[in-house]
């Protein structure tokens, strides 16, 4: 059989060995396809990139797995002692059940033959906290979360740890297999497969293993975003938008790092707050989750189904009494007063404007990599849609203040301070006659609609400024260090920081 895969230009296969990570078969938006899909084929770049690595350690369960640690910021030093108290005490020793942790195992398939995708062998590395029983014949692998999720585990990433527990090297092969995931947060636990090491490797070939490898394998689709920073593949990746000097920093040879507007209104407030959500330390519910924040979240949710995936006819005022959107929870107050804010969008909805459904995009991905910078820079607007062969860029906020003036947007809202910059630059393509930035802010008493001519000088002046102001001390900076005062009370990492004012917030 042929394949039919192939590897962008400026890359070469440096082996015949096809190796792949347990993460590799998780299904997740934060993954890359092809960067997977090369990496397990052995792809390198022609021309390496010389870069330089973080001081910090930024791998959050690092230290927890005795990684090489390197320096730990406070708020990670904080959070791996509760990690390992969280697991000694939901994995206390048992005399009846002796385990032992032993190095990680290696599952390694060799074939008589090259295979259709040129490889001689298969191999499948686990990851996790490795044990076996005195005897050999049990073998359990915990995998740690920081919380247990509310979606049901990737059958294929299932599978596959099935199989490298139960055939994995090195030791004696098992006779029972036992697969758990726990939560360093809170000692919750989850059984994902228990059984004989017969029923393991059944598990890998009826449950979605063969297939998981071939997606994965075979993965054609780039996907931008959060993982292009440790990516070895930038240079030669065929979607990866080029846009040097998009943040107007002329420093160079720093890591590779991401930014959004998000990190930067974080980083303003407080650099270790900025860092630990970049770890994704788990966040106090209380303040991430407020009845604000949370219905204006479940508003932005239902508009984005309704735009992305309904009827293109244009938004009404009949908004369902159910309207809020699976897993949001919001009490009958804040409920009404979504309900009441999207009847107000009716007036304003975008979709009047488009011809079909390659004219909208709601919520997508706008990823350009800063190369002067090196600097992934990454925005996420509400709504892309298509007036004519213009592209518009539309945020929608709810609000119960009163309107801002005009001329102070920007610098209430940098997100369209960095839509000025990509707009102006055109890196959205389309024609600039209709090409605009709109913010909708939905209120108790109707929807405000303000545009914003991204080509007007003084817009591309401010925008730029206030940008420039967002990154240059974060792009310097190696160390995030704390800055407490009355923004602790309200800051949802608290917990992590030993700096904290006033005792944080429980997680």
């Amino acid at each position: 059989m042929h394949d039919s895969w192939s590897p962008p230009e400026g890359v070469y296969r440096s082996s015949d060995v096809i190796t792949m990570s347990l993460g590799m078969f998780k299904d997740s938006d934060y993954r890359c396809p092809a960067a997977d899909a090369m990496k397990a084929r052995g792809y390198l770049p022609r021309t390496p990139e010389k870069r330089r690595h973080e001081v910090l350690q930024h791998f959050a369960l690092g230290p927890f797995m005795k990684a090489r640690p390197g320096l730990l910021h406070d708020g990670l030093r904080q959070w791996s002692a509760h990690a390992r108290s969280v697991y000694s005490a939901t994995f206390p020793p048992d005399p009846s059940r002796p385990l032992t942790e032993v190095d990680a195992w290696t599952y390694r398939h060799k074939l008589p033959a090259a295979d259709h995708r040129g490889a001689s062998e298969y191999r499948i590395t686990v990851w996790g906290r490795c044990l076996r029983s005195p005897d050999g014949t049990t073998r359990e692998l915990r995998l740690p979360v920081h919380r247990i999720s509310e979606r049901e585990p990737h059958d294929g990433h299932v599978a596959a740890a099935a199989l490298a527990t139960a055939e994995g090297l090195p030791g004696p092969l098992p006779e029972q297999v036992r697969i758990v995931e726990f939560a360093l947060l809170d000692g919750r636990t989850r059984i994902l497969f228990e059984g004989t090491r017969e029923k393991a490797v059944e598990r890998y070939r009826t449950g979605g293993g063969p297939e998981a490898l071939s997606a994965l394998l075979d993965g054609r689709e780039y996907r931008p975003g959060p993982s292009c920073a440790g990516c070895a593949y930038p240079g030669v990746c065929p979607v990866l938008r080029k846009a040097p000097g998009l943040l107007g920093l002329d420093t160079s040879g720093r890591p590779r790092r991401t930014w959004s507007v998000t990190n930067g209104r974080s980083y303003r407030d407080c650099p270790a707050r900025d860092h630990m959500r970049r770890l994704h330390l788990p966040a106090a519910d209380s303040v991430e989750r407020d009845t604000a924040a949370e219905r204006g979240r479940a508003v932005h949710a239902y508009l984005a189904r309704r735009h992305g995936h309904g009827s293109l006819r244009p938004c009404t005022v009949d908004i369902p009494v159910d309207w809020v959107p699976e897993g949001f929870e919001l009490p009958d107050d804040q409920r009404s007063l979504g309900r009441q804010l999207l009847r107000h969008h009716a007036a304003v909805c975008p979709l009047r404007c488009v011809r079909d459904r390659s004219d909208v995009r709601a919520e997508p991905r706008v990823v350009r990599h800063d190369a002067t910078a090196d600097v992934i820079v990454i925005a996420k607007p509400d709504l892309l849609y298509r007036d004519g062969d213009s592209w518009v860029w539309r945020e929608t906020k709810t609000s119960v203040r009163k309107a801002l003036r005009t001329q102070d947007l920007l610098h209430a809202y940098p997100q369209l301070a960095l839509a000025v910059l990509l707009l102006s630059g055109g890196g959205l393509g389309g024609s600039g006659a209709r090409a605009r930035i709109e913010l909708e802010v939905l209120r108790p008493g109707g929807a405000d609609l303000e545009i914003v001519d991204p080509y007007a000088p003084a817009h591309r002046t401010v925008a730029a400024d206030l940008i420039r102001d967002l990154t240059s001390e974060w792009h310097r900076d190696d160390d995030y260090t704390a800055t407490p005062g009355a923004a602790c009370t309200r800051c949802e990492v608290a917990r992590w920081c030993s700096a904290r004012a006033g005792g944080g917030n429980a997680a």
